[in-house]
């Protein structure tokens, strides 16, 4: 790589992995060229690189990340809380677009717009060329979100701020969760993690959900109350009357599925209390189908709310609360693996065999 040119990962087809180089591009008007510092591998790479994205089944991945300005196109004086910028500060931007034209953003559902993926989805081949971030650079267009990362916070807690940590927060107030109410989290990874903390720093109490010791060791970190571990609690029968004798045998008033897993929808709205809320934001690959008891659901009475993406100022949101926070959670300690450009296969593997739980991609600087 040399100074005018950038590395990208190409998916060629699921599981299988090349590099390519391309000429950086200049910053359009209204856009900004960053050099990428580090980006997580989600969930949502497992999918695609695993082959259960409906549609993806090649290009660029990556979309959780941190950079530092290297351009700045005519016109981008501040970043979208109205802070102003220059090259060299840290930034990180939304994955995802609005568009404003389409018809749930004509209905104000803006983080369902149908053109959300209209760069991320592109194929390396197309200029700019970096619209994922498993790359060296990543070029942020004038309708992508993005701010300034507050110089308290680092860049390991920053990384995650605009996929986990945004998207869990936009959950939890799409929920309406008040002080004092019980949250059941099915799932202890990156979302499920940056959920207990905001749902904590609410007032909850927090009852974390998962199959793996070690992850539910970093969830009480996080501020969980009650740990239940399904590989003791081995039935959903056994799970709910556990839940429920921690709740007065009520259940919880909100449960949050990041497990990504169908068998959890089918488990988590039984955990909830009558008249309770369920999220659903782990299941994102569809044709994955599972038995579901409707009359159950009719009879509690659960309100189920499905979470896709954010409105964009979340993530503004995400970094005040990384800010605030940062002494109290070990938000760093999230990313328990790091690994080079050249490894990038290795931190998938590991990702989808959960032996990490959120890998980063320190790119070379």
């Amino acid at each position: 790589m040399t100074n005018n040119k950038g590395r990208l990962a190409l998916m060629t087809e699921p599981g299988k992995l090349e590099y390519q180089e391309y000429d950086l591009p200049s910053a359009q008007p209204g856009a900004v060229l960053v050099q990428v510092l580090r980006s997580n591998v989600c969930g949502s790479e497992v999918h695609i690189w695993c082959g259960h994205h409906p549609q993806k089944k090649r290009g660029g991945l990556g979309h959780e990340m941190i950079g530092t300005i290297t351009e700045l196109g005519d016109g981008v004086t501040c970043d979208h809380a109205g802070t102003p910028i220059q090259v060299g500060d840290r930034i990180v931007a939304t994955y995802f677009i609005f568009c404003k034209r389409c018809n749930p953003c004509q209905h104000g559902q803006i983080n369902l717009c149908t053109n959300a993926y209209q760069f991320w989805g592109q194929q390396p081949e197309e200029a700019p060329h970096f619209h994922a971030t498993f790359s060296t650079h990543y070029y942020i267009h004038p309708d992508q979100y993005f701010y300034k990362v507050p110089d308290n916070v680092s860049d390991q807690a920053a990384a995650s701020a605009n996929c986990a940590q945004s998207q869990v927060y936009f959950a939890i107030e799409q929920a309406e969760l008040i002080y004092g109410e019980v949250v059941v989290i099915q799932g202890a990874g990156g979302l499920g993690l940056n959920a207990a903390a905001i749902a904590k720093e609410k007032g909850a109490t927090v009852i974390m959900v998962d199959a793996v010791q070690s992850r539910l060791d970093m969830a009480k970190r996080f501020g969980a109350d009650h740990l239940v571990n399904m590989a003791e609690h081995t039935t959903v029968e056994a799970r709910v009357a556990h839940i429920q004798s921690l709740t007065n045998g009520l259940g919880a008033d909100v449960v949050i599925e990041v497990a990504g897993v169908p068998a959890a929808f089918a488990e988590g709205f039984q955990l909830a209390r009558a008249g309770g809320r369920f999220v659903v934001m782990g299941n994102i690959s569809p044709g994955k189908v599972v038995e579901f008891d409707p009359g159950l659901l009719t009879r509690h009475n659960v309100n189920i709310i499905p979470v896709l993406r954010y409105y964009p100022w979340y993530l503004h949101k995400s970094l005040e609360f990384l800010s605030v926070n940062k002494e109290k959670y070990p938000f760093e300690d999230l990313l328990d693996a790091e690994f080079s450009m050249d490894e990038i296969e290795e931190a998938l593997a590991r990702s989808a065999d959960r032996t990490v739980t959120r890998a980063s991609i320190v790119m070379p600087t």
